[in-house]
C-alpha cells in the first residue's frame, strides 16, 4: 500500500536521542536525562489520592468531548487566580494533552494550503503536525536581540493565515513580555491572521510572570497542559479556551477525532489544581537547578546562553564546538553517558550549531550530568 503525502513528516529527534539513551541503559549504562522536556517529579500525591478513590465507584467511562464539568470549571477558575481574568467555563475544551489540543485549533481554523507562522527555533510538532493536515508551516527565523522569539517587524509581507507563539518557549525558555505579545496579537490581526497562544509552560516562570494571550484580547486560541507545571506529562490531558462562538465548532471536530479526553486522566487533573504546595515545591528544584546549569554549563565550555525566564530548558549555541549538533549529541550520549537534544529538531536552518539542555530532573542528577558535561569537554579540548 501507497502512504500518503501527509505522512511525509520527520522524526521528532528528542524521541530518537531518548529511544538511544533507553538502549545504553538496557545495556548497563547509567545515563543522565537532560534531553526530554519532561519533570522529573510524578503527579501530586493529592491527584493520584483522587483517582484512587473514584476508581472504587466510578466505571471511568466516556466523558462528554469538552471535558468533565467540573475540570473545565476548574480551569476557569485558574484564570481568575493566575492573570485576574474572568472566564466563562464554557470556552474551556479539555483535550488528550497539548498534541490534542494543536489538532483541534489547527483543524478548526485553517483549510488545506493555509499558512501558520511559527518561531525558529520552536517545537518541531507545530511543524510536523500542519504538514501532516495539509497546512503548510512558515518559519520565521527569530534574533538573538529579540531572545529568539517573533517580534511584530517579523510578520511583514508573510501572508499569513495563522500565528503561533510561545511564551515561555521550547527550546529557549524565552518570554513574551505584554507589549511584546499585544504586538504579535495586534500585527496578526491586521493580517487577519487567526492568533494561537502555546502557554504549556505556565507557572514555570522565575523572574516574572507569563503573561496569557486571554490577557489582551480574547480572539485568541489559548493552550495549555498538565504535562509541566502539574507533572503530568505521560496522563495526556490539557485545555484550549477558544473564543464563545468557536466552541461548538470545537466540540464538533472533538466528538469525532478523539470522542474524549481519559477519564482517568482527567479526574487527577481535577485534583492537581489544587496541590499547590507540592507544585511549588517543584518550582523550588527547578531554580536550583537554573542556577546550576547558568553555572556549570559556561564552566563545561557551554558559554554561549542566555538565561531561560521560564520552562526548564537551556539553548546553547554550539556553532564554535560542531557543524552537526545529531553527531555532538551523540557524541556526548556516547562518552559522557549525558543524553541531550540536538537543536536541528527546533529550527532547520540553524539548528546544525545548537544544543537544547533540560534540567527538569532531580538536582542531584542536574549536578551529575554537568560534572560529566565538563569532564567530557575537558577531554575533548586536550584532544583538539
Amino acid at each position: 500500500m501507497r502512504n500518503s503525502t501527509r505522512s511525509k513528516v520527520d522524526p521528532f529527534i528528542v524521541m530518537d536521542v531518548m529511544e538511544a539513551a533507553r538502549k545504553a541503559e538496557e545495556a548497563g549504562r547509567h545515563i543522565m536525562h537532560m534531553e526530554v522536556g519532561q519533570p522529573g517529579t510524578p503527579a501530586p500525591q493529592g491527584a493520584l489520592q483522587a483517582l484512587s478513590r473514584a476508581m472504587k465507584d466510578n466505571a471511568m467511562g466516556y466523558t462528554v468531548a469538552l471535558g468533565l464539568p467540573k475540570l473545565r470549571a476548574r480551569v476557569a477558575k485558574l484564570y481568575g487566580e493566575w492573570y485576574d481574568v474572568d472566564l466563562s467555563p464554557e470556552r474551556v475544551v479539555i483535550t488528550p494533552g497539548s498534541s490534542g489540543a494543536f489538532i483541534l485549533a489547527f483543524s478548526a481554523l485553517f483549510d488545506t494550503g493555509a499558512r501558520v507562522g511559527i518561531g525558529a527555533p520552536g517545537y518541531p510538532s507545530y511543524r510536523q503536525i500542519l504538514k501532516s493536515l495539509g497546512l503548510t508551516p512558515v518559519d520565521i527565523e527569530t534574533a538573538a536581540e529579540n531572545r529568539l522569539q517573533p517580534v511584530s517587524g517579523d510578520l511583514k509581507d508573510l501572508n499569513l493565515d495563522g500565528l503561533m507563539v510561545a511564551s515561555p518557549a521550547n527550546p529557549t525558555g524565552t518570554m513574551l513580555d505584554r507589549a511584546a505579545l499585544e504586538a504579535l496579537m495586534m500585527a496578526a490581526a491586521e493580517q487577519e491572521a487567526s492568533f494561537i497562544s502555546d502557554e504549556i509552560y505556565h507557572g514555570i516562570e522565575y523572574e516574572a510572570k507569563a503573561v496569557s494571550a486571554l490577557e489582551i484580547c480574547d480572539e485568541a486560541y489559548v493552550i495549555n497542559s498538565f504535562s509541566k507545571y502539574f507533572s503530568m506529562t505521560g496522563w495526556r490531558v490539557g485545555w484550549m479556551v477558544v473564543p464563545e462562538s468557536h466552541v461548538r465548532v470545537v466540540e464538533r471536530l472533538a466528538q469525532n477525532l478523539f470522542i474524549c479526553p481519559p477519564h482517568a486522566s482527567q479526574v487527577a487533573a481535577l485534583a492537581a489544581l489544587d496541590c499547590n504546595e507540592e507544585l511549588e515545591a517543584n518550582m523550588a528544584v527547578y531554580r536550583a537547578n537554573r542556577t546550576l546549569m547558568l553555572d556549570g554549563l559556561p564552566k563545561a565550555g557551554f558559554d554561549r546562553i542566555a538565561p531561560p525566564d521560564g520552562a526548564f530548558y537551556v539553548y546553547a549555541d554550539v556553532s564554535h564546538l560542531t557543524n552537526d549538533s545529531r553527531a555532538f549529541a551523540a557524541e556526548i550520549l556516547e562518552k559522557a553517558g549525558v543524553a541531550v537534544t540536538p537543536g536541528l529538531d527546533f529550527d532547520p536552518k540553524r539548528g546544525a550549531g545548537t544544543l537544547r539542555f533540560s534540567y527538569a530532573r532531580s538536582t542531584e542528577d542536574i549536578e551529575e550530568g554537568l560534572a560529566r558535561l565538563k569532564a567530557f569537554m575537558d577531554a575533548r579540548s586536550h584532544q583538539d
